[in-house]
């Protein structure tokens, strides 16, 4: 059935390194545009990172810059994105979600209409 399935978190230490990735079941990404988001206990949601579907444009919230990066594999029909020098921080639940497009600047979660069910990530020594 049509689903998004995020994999990759886990408990790393700060400094540390982790690739999500975020697969979609019974449909093709390559004609959506992809964001990533996260949200950790008592905050709100945050758009962390976005690419549109012809990869000529990405997206990264101030916070994650420099240290995260996008990519998409259309073969493995797979989103991932590599976080390096992780920060306690960065410490939450991490989901990918589909849209049509994206617009310039922060991402808005009104805007993604597909969401998988999340994965954990730890940063913690």
């Amino acid at each position: 059935h049509v689903q998004l399935v995020e994999s990759g978190g886990g408990l790393v230490q700060p400094g540390g390194s982790l690739r999500l990735s975020c697969t979609a079941s019974d449909f093709t990404l390559d004609y959506y545009a992809i964001g990533w988001f996260r949200q950790a206990p008592g905050k709100e949601r945050e758009g962390v990172s976005g690419i549109t579907s012809g990869d000529t444009y990405t997206y990264y919230a101030d916070s994650v810059k420099g240290r995260f990066t996008i990519s998409r594999d259309n073969a493995e029909n797979t989103i991932y994105l590599q976080m390096n020098s992780l920060k306690p921080e960065d410490t939450a639940v991490y989901y990918c979600a589909t849209a049509w497009g994206l617009g310039y600047g922060a991402l808005n979660a009104a805007d993604f209409s597909f969401w998988g069910q999340g994965t954990q990530v730890t940063v913690s020594s």
